[in-house]
């Protein structure tokens, strides 16, 4: 597959240097290990974005995360390899990728499209108030490079490069 164009991150290189400057200050958000990278495979994965998922997957193995813990990712729930921190900040993921599939009627004392306060719960007791900003701007900017990747079709392995939100 050839791209469309080049990725539009490198065309306005004044979007390029704010997101250089964006990371910068998410990765100071204080996650530990390689949270991070596990997340964005899981929105790569929702949002069928295979650079995405290709660098993280990349990503998670060059750190040394197990062939096992990978692999789960799109199955976490089913599998013992995550922490409850880990499968908090996945169900997060999960919630914020797909607010436009929740249904207005899937939690009737809640907005259609807020995270459940169960979740939020469980995140509060795991991350404070900056992991947690860290965690939640990680799956939006994931979720933006998701669509402009797929919307050029950049090829997967196109811009190798170590992406941590």
């Amino acid at each position: 597959m050839q791209s469309r164009m080049k990725n539009p991150a490198l065309v306005l290189s004044d979007a390029l240097m704010s997101l250089g400057s964006f990371f910068t200050s998410v990765n100071r958000g204080g996650h530990c290990d390689e949270l991070p990278d596990i997340v964005a495979l899981r929105v790569g994965q929702i949002n069928g974005c295979g650079d995405c998922v290709h660098t993280h997957v990349q990503n998670l193995r060059e750190a040394g995360e197990s062939d096992e813990r990978v692999a789960a990712v799109a199955a976490w729930r089913e599998a013992p390899f995550f922490t409850d921190a880990e499968r908090a900040a996945l169900e997060l993921a999960e919630e914020v990728t797909r607010l436009a599939d929740r249904s207005p009627d899937a939690a009737p004392d809640a907005l259609p499209n807020s995270v459940p306060e169960e979740l939020w719960e469980q995140l509060s007791g795991h991350f404070d108030e900056q992991q947690l900003s860290a965690l939640i701007l990680s799956i939006g900017v994931t979720n933006m490079f998701d669509c402009h990747t797929t919307g050029v079709r950049e090829p997967i392995g196109a811009s190798r490069r170590r992406r941590r939100p």
